[in-house]
Parts: structure tokens; sequence; C-alpha cells
């Protein structure tokens, strides 16, 4: 204490007994010693537990070095490459349709045509194809269990899980397609509907007829152009595929963790110039590439309905159920023998393309070719086949018969590719191939058509 405060204190009658106290006291606390967090004499516990930064960059960098270690030890990545997918998934219930499944095996059995050159696919003849306005229905599916994941939200805070669509395309000049998509939200019952209170009123009524919807009105979806950009691999008829020409591959930089590329793949497939079906992957690369995390997985099917320059009065019968009222395809009617006419777009990059200034991307090289393939599952029936973890899951069995896959095999060349089966026999695929040097490898379009017979008939 200052001497002025101790002048004060001599005065104040009732401050010496505390100073005594005070005297009392230090004494005590001399002679004691800190232990295991406890005081020795007064047998009081102390919280001595240092406060961890929560918020620390280190305690992130470890988290994410453990996990690398943990899948490392429970043998997480496939062998013979470095890409992981995420995914899980089996079927729903037991009798249920098959939702995911493994690979299956595609050998070839004849070889029709050996592979030939074809002529590049026009850009004005692909335009004119895609041009027009289109009806459609469309569904998120989810890429770990396939099943249908709502849409929107109505303003009951019930999830919608169908949607129907109306696309503008047409070109704006010579070089450049403008799409423009508005879509409208639909059926809080889920698929099949079986699992909401109010299913015997939709399967009294139904859903809601398209035409029951100001589809100009509805939520705007995309906005965007198409020109003849890099990534686009196009054919005449209007399907094509879209996507980058390289992904991220590389060494992992921890320091930019919080940096996971994301690239949306688009393919599409035309069915006798009228009927589409469009499927938008949304795919997330990190650690270099290493890790491979579909995080997304959109189904439009549209049917042309007129010119987008002229008004009709009559656009014709809206004939398109939505997803939720659709079966799956099962696996059984995808296997057996096929004929295949193939046709695929092969990259030729140059030095200047490793330049990223430049926007044109890679020329393209069209070949054809026309085989007779068998598809199989690889060792058993899928009844028998056990999904032992995640890297087991490659098809997505989505309904209209609509399959969707990613797969890395053993020379790990990443393929994303869509199949779209018609109870006519007939299988519509589109694939697109990624090196391990993360460039653009090949799109192939396929058209497969079932043999129906054992033996070939007699030329």
């Amino acid at each position: 204490m200052q001497p002025q405060c101790l002048d004060a204190c001599s005065s104040n009658p009732t401050i010496p007994s505390l100073l005594s106290h005070r005297a009392k006291l230090i004494p005590l606390l001399a002679g004691l010693s800190i232990s295991g967090g406890k005081w020795r004499g007064l047998n009081l516990n102390l919280n001595a537990k240092r406060k961890e930064n929560i918020w620390s960059v280190d305690n992130e960098l470890a988290e994410k070095k453990a996990l690398r270690e943990k899948r490392r030890r429970d043998g997480g990545r496939r062998k013979g490459n470095d890409r992981s997918l995420s995914g899980s998934g089996r079927r729903a219930k037991p009798n249920s349709p098959v939702l995911v499944s493994g690979p299956m095996l595609m050998e070839i059995e004849t070889i029709l045509q050996t592979q030939e050159p074809v002529i590049k696919p026009s850009w004005d003849t692909f335009t004119s194809s895609i041009s027009g306005v289109w009806k459609g229905v469309g569904a998120v599916f989810s890429p770990f269990t396939a099943e249908m994941e709502p849409v929107s939200v109505n303003n009951q805070r019930e999830n919608l899980y169908d949607c129907y669509t109306l696309s503008h395309v047409e070109k704006a000049s010579a070089n450049e397609v403008t799409r423009t998509t508005y879509r409208v939200a639909l059926n809080p019952f889920g698929e099949g509907s079986e699992s909401s209170s109010r299913a015997s009123d939709l399967a009294g009524s139904g859903l809601p007829a398209y035409e029951s919807f100001d589809l100009k009105e509805g939520e705007l979806l995309e906005e965007d152009g198409m020109v003849a950009e890099a990534g686009l691999v196009f054919f005449e008829d209007g399907s094509y595929s879209r996507g980058p020409v390289e992904l991220p591959v590389g060494e992992n930089d921890e320091s930019k963790y919080f940096l996971s590329p994301t690239f949306q793949f688009e393919q599409c497939l035309v069915k006798g110039c009228h009927k589409r079906l469009r499927v938008v992957h949304t795919i997330e690369f990190s650690e270099g590439g290493a890790n491979i995390e579909i995080m997304r997985v959109a189904v439009y099917e549209e049917q042309w309905v007129r010119p987008s320059n002229v008004d009709l009065a009559d656009e014709g019968t809206f004939d398109l159920k939505p997803f939720s009222q659709r079966k799956r395809t099962c696996p059984s009617e995808l296997t057996g023998s096929w004929k295949v006419f193939e046709m695929s777009a092969t990259p030729i990059f140059t030095t200047s393309d490793l330049d990223s200034s430049n926007t044109s991307g890679p020329s393209f090289v069209y070949f054809c070719t026309e085989s007779l393939k068998k598809r199989s599952w690889p060792d058993s029936s899928f009844e028998e086949q056990e999904l032992r973890d995640l890297q087991d899951v490659t098809i997505l069995w989505l309904p209209g018969g609509v399959t969707a896959y990613v797969d890395v095999d053993k020379e790990g060349v990443l393929c994303i590719g869509v199949g779209w089966y018609s109870d006519e026999g007939i299988n519509l695929v589109m694939e697109r191939d990624y090196g391990t040097d993360g460039k653009l490898r090949d799109v192939r379009w396929k058209s497969e058509v079932k043999r129906r017979w054992n033996n070939p008939p007699p030329m």
C-alpha cells in the first residue's frame, strides 16, 4: 500500500482488523504447493486444462491428415490408381427396386466394323437440332443412395420432389446459342407416394397437369449460353457432352485445403429428334484430384414442342410423367448381348492448347465403329453381389430407364457416363473419359440394340 493509504488506514478503526486477517492469510498460502491440479492442504480442484483454439488452421490440417491415415489403413482407395470415389447404397428396402450397384462388365464378342474416321458434325446442324421450345420434367437424386431429393420447398414448408420445366433455346448469333429455363416444383409426397399420409389423395387425383401451371411465371432455373467452346463435344442429332477439358490433378498443397474445385458435367441424349434426356453431374475434386466426391445428380427429360420464333395455339399434348411416377430400370434389362454402334471424339492436344489464354481448346477427331458386345456382372449375379464399401458403388439406377455412373478403372481413367434405356430394347449411352493427367481423353456416343435371339440369323 502507498504511504498515504497507510496513514488513512491507521486513522480508521475498522481497517486494522482487516490488515490483521491479511497478515494471518499470507503465511498460510505460502506453505501450500500445487500438484496434479490440486491445492495441497485445501483439497480444491482446479480446471487447469488449457483452452483449445478451435479456429486454428493447424487443427484443420491435423484432422485432414488423420483422416487420410485412416483411409489408407482401411484400404479406402481403389487398387491401381490414386482416385477414390465417395458414394454408398444398396436396395432401399427388401424386395424393392435396385437403386445402386457396382460396375457392369462389357466384353466385345465380335467386331463388325473396325474404327474408321468420320466427318466432324456441323455446328449449324447441331444448333438447328437443339433450338426451339422444350417442355419437360426434372428431378434431383442422391449420389449416395439414388433416392429422390427435394428440389424446392413450398409455403407449407413441405419438400417438393418433382418439377416441370420450360426451356427456350435459340441462336443468338452464328456462333452462340442461348438457353433460358424456368421451372415449377410440385409433389410433396416423394417417389411412389408410399411414405405420405396423404398418399390416397395423390392416388385419387394424380399430380397437377403441366397445363395447370404458367411456366413463364415460374422460377428461373438457368440462363446461359453455349458456343463452340473447349470441352463441348456435339453430334448432329443434338446429343452433346459438356464439361472441362482438363481437371485439376497434381501435387496436393495442404496450405490450400479450403480450395476444392467443383465442375458440372452436362450430357444430353436425343431420342427420335423430339425427345431428349439431360443429366448434370456436379463433382468436387479435392487433394489434387486424389478424392472425387459426387455432390449432385440432376435429371431432365424434355420434348420439343415448337420453334422458338413461332407461337402456336395448340402445342400438342404433354405426355411426360414426373420421375416420381416412373419405374426404375432393372439390372437384368441391361444384361445380355447388344449390337453397338459407337461414335467417338478424341481431342488432339498441341503446344498452344497448353496455354491458359487459349479458349478455343483442342481439335477433335471423330471415329465410328460397330460391334457385338455382352454386358454382365463381373463375378456373380446382383443378388449375390455384396457392396463391401463406398468404392463398390458405381451405377445409379434411376426412374425412366436412366442410369448414371462415375467410375475409375484400374488404369486410373475417370469415366462419367449416362444411359437411357427404352422398352423397345434400345439403350443410348454417352460417356466422357479423363486420363490420369487430368486431360480429356475421349467422348463416346453409343446406340445399343439388344439381341433378342440366341444365334444370329443366316446371311
